[in-house]
């Protein structure tokens, strides 16, 4: 159990069974593993601002289920780690998209029936973010959190330490002031200049390459740089548009496309100057998805493989082999370049 560990007082599940909830979660998380000495009563109830008899009855509860045992003169043990007990995962979302649909499909597919999934959206807000933690932080065996927020400057790593490390996993984005917790991320700057780097013979019979990063939604600002690294290295013209107007959408030019809005007023548009992609203009699209396959007889993408990061991540808790790992990244090839 940890300092930030918290007994909500105006819970209507007494305080003993939050007690007892606490423990098994963090034996289920292995923060406490078979053997181990657990907090003393005494610890436990100045750590958590809780009488001690409160604290003695979770005790005494847990060893009669034959959780904890104890050893006269030396206090509590974990007798057995209820391995059979099914995990409690909270998947804390920026926002809901096709990308994260897909991550959130392959986890809960790979975890199978050994845990119970929920999903929260903060949107990009800190603050719902903050609460979030707060309101559920003893609910949970595991925090499995995409931080993509609007102030990217802001201390998102102080919010993520009231969880104990143990119970944390970051996914899609790598924040150095949590370099020793586990992740599956991506490096947008590498990434996108990698992908780009095996479209580069499809890429040169265009004028200009063209950008659409729409400055109203919350990506990432590494993509751009990754983006003018490219035209640099390799001599192109380019520019960064903030959307799709139809003065800014010229023949013999590619456009990669962030939003996927962006992407259907921009299919839109060429449809209406009956201009045919891979051959008057050029088209990319940003994160993978069924239906880009099927759109303009395939709309060329660069993207992760979101299946894949939420496999990963799944395969981490089970194993319980937690690490960091760069998610994987491609140019799918189609014809609309």
């Amino acid at each position: 159990m940890k300092q930030f560990s918290r007994i909500d007082s105006d819970s209507e599940v007494p305080k003993y069974k939050q007690v007892e909830d606490l423990i098994l979660s963090d034996i289920e998380a292995g923060i406490f593993k078979q053997g181990q000495r657990v907090p003393s009563i005494n610890e436990t109830s100045e750590e958590l601002l809780l009488s001690r008899d409160t604290v003695e009855k979770a005790y005494v509860l847990l060893k009669k289920q034959g959780v904890l045992s104890a050893v006269r003169g030396k206090g509590y043990y974990v007798n057995k780690t209820m391995a059979g007990k099914k995990l409690k995962i909270a998947l804390i979302f920026n926002k809901l998209s096709n990308y994260k649909r897909s991550l959130y499909a392959s986890f809960v597919n790979t975890m199978g029936a050994k845990a119970s999934v929920d999903v929260f959206i903060y949107n990009y807000d800190l603050t719902e973010f903050e609460n979030i933690l707060n309101d559920n932080q003893n609910q949970y065996d595991y925090f499995v959190i995409l931080p993509h927020f609007r102030n990217e400057q802001a201390d998102i790593s102080a919010v993520i330490k009231k969880i104990p490390k143990e119970k944390v996993l970051i996914i899609d984005k790598n924040l150095p002031e949590l370099r020793n917790y586990p992740v599956v991320y991506q490096e947008y700057d590498h990434d996108i200049l990698n992908a780009l780097g095996e479209a580069l013979d499809l890429l040169k019979k265009y004028k200009r390459l063209n950008l659409v990063f729409p400055k109203s939604e919350y990506y990432s600002r590494y993509i751009n740089r990754g983006f003018q690294i490219f035209n640099q290295i390799h001599g192109f013209e380019y520019q960064i548009l903030d959307s799709v107007e139809e003065k800014n959408i010229h023949q013999h030019e590619a456009y990669i496309l962030i939003s996927d809005n962006d992407l259907f007023d921009f299919i839109k548009l060429i449809k209406q100057k009956k201009w045919v992609p891979g051959a008057d203009i050029g088209i990319i699209s940003y994160n993978e998805s069924p239906v880009k396959e099927l759109l303009c007889d395939g709309i060329s993408t660069i993207s992760t493989n979101h299946d894949q990061i939420g496999h990963m991540a799944a395969e981490m808790i089970l194993k319980h082999d937690f690490k960091r790992i760069k998610s994987p990244f491609e140019f799918i090839r189609r014809k609309s370049l």
